[in-house]
């Protein structure tokens, strides 16, 4: 990032604003304006948004989001290709983004600035999206194998009082197989969650049972309380899920084909 790739505005004026975001705009810089705002928007329906403190972002490829101070989706937003402008009404600062295709606007008004900022991102990486928990647990379905040689699953999303067990099986010695799943690293609570799900299957099958928790990690806390439990742990990368499932969908298609 050279020097120039960005700058910040604390409280500025709007005549400040103006003649930055004008700058920024025609640079496809991404912005960051933090102040008091409401906003208008017309298009395949029509809303409007009181006034308060929030945070709007204008990204390179012409995309506006209005973010609250809570909550991980935008409250108002236009998607990428829109013609941003940002002008100066009175005393207010003025940002519109139209997008033709289908027409539709969103206007937002500032009668107070705390911050803007606008930077020049180089961002070229890869998004790779490996498998979620329920991914896991068709991988699992799909080659048993990958828990241990012999184990052939019975049910999945088996309803106890605790919740619902991932996979419920029986091993190659005839034991009742208790698999709870997690993509992250495991923790004491995922370790507590099982034990739970063994305790209230222990009255109603005639079966000894294992419990093992499968993941890509575990914390040295919930390995401990496996073995004072006496409880496995399989590890378990979501990649290779993701690549099994890959493989067997492809098979599929070509079955079909």
């Amino acid at each position: 990032m050279n020097k120039n790739a960005l700058f910040v505005l604390e409280n500025p004026n709007i005549n400040e604003v103006i003649s930055k975001l004008d700058e920024a705009i025609n640079e496809r810089r991404t912005i960051i304006l933090i102040g008091n705002c409401w906003v208008k928007y017309h298009g395949r329906a029509s809303s409007s948004l009181e006034p308060g403190e929030r945070i709007v972002l204008i990204k390179e490829d012409g995309s506006v989001l209005v973010h609250r101070s809570r909550g991980y989706e935008p409250v108002n937003w236009q998607p990428p290709g829109c013609v941003i402008s940002a002008y100066k009404d009175g005393d207010l600062l003025t940002i519109r983004a139209i997008k033709k295709r289908p027409r539709e606007s969103i206007e937002i008004f500032f009668d107070r600035i705390y911050l803007l900022s606008a930077v020049r991102l180089s961002d070229k990486g890869e998004f790779s999206l490996y498998a979620s928990e329920e991914d896991m647990q068709r991988a699992i379905l799909a080659r048993p194998s990958l828990i241990e040689e012999g184990f052939k699953p019975i049910n999945y999303e088996k309803r106890v009082e605790p919740g619902f067990i991932d996979v419920y099986g029986i091993d190659g010695s005839g034991r009742m197989v208790v698999i709870e799943i997690k993509r992250r690293t495991a923790g004491k609570d995922a370790a507590l969650q099982l034990a739970k799900y063994i305790e209230s299957l222990r009255g109603s099958v005639n079966h000894e049972i294992r419990g093992i928790l499968v993941a890509p990690q575990i914390s040295k806390e919930a390995q401990n309380l496996l073995i004072s439990l006496g409880l496995e742990f399989k590890r378990l990368d979501p990649r290779k899920c993701s690549e099994i499932l890959k493989r067997t969908e492809t098979r599929r298609i070509m079955d079909f084909l």
